[in-house]
């Protein structure tokens, strides 16, 4: 994931480095929860479970071997391209010990931060509308209010 300009400096001068360390030295190219390649076409049934095609086997969303048996729609399976991040797991890029670090591919990532997301885009809104409160002309917003609804 590309980091936010203002964000930049939060990050050490080396980030570059130490993302590639985690991710391509210490998690060999492979996501950390799922297992999925590095830059790699994967199919998947949307749900986790992916094709191993090294392994030759279904993997489940931790990357474990599962059975998926012979019957499923071949319309449900569906390509990924997946790329990895080194994803901080306390969502504080300050901190970039290696214990905090993980190589992620773009679900994992997603799941991980599903909850910082949440509150992010709470966070968004309640600020939109506090600028309004501020700067907005209470007879404007009320017309706009009643045009609305």
């Amino acid at each position: 994931m590309p980091i936010r300009p203002e964000n930049r400096w939060l990050y050490p001068i080396d980030w570059p480095l130490l993302s590639d360390q985690i991710r391509f030295v210490r998690a060999g190219g492979r996501c950390e929860r799922c297992r999925r390649p590095h830059l790699r076409h994967v199919a998947h049934l949307g749900d986790g479970r992916w094709w191993d095609s090294e392994a030759r086997c279904w993997r489940s969303g931790e990357g474990r071997r599962v059975n998926v048996g012979d019957l499923f729609a071949l319309d449900v399976v569906r390509i990924t391209y997946v790329v990895l991040a080194c994803a901080h797991l306390d969502h504080d890029p300050s901190n970039s010990a290696p214990r905090n670090l993980a190589a992620l591919c773009q679900r994992c990532h997603m799941i991980h931060d599903a909850e910082e997301h949440r509150w992010q885009r709470w966070w968004n809104a309640f600020r939109l509308r506090a600028l309004q409160d501020l700067y907005e002309d209470p007879r404007h917003a009320r017309a706009r209010d009643r045009r609305r609804g």
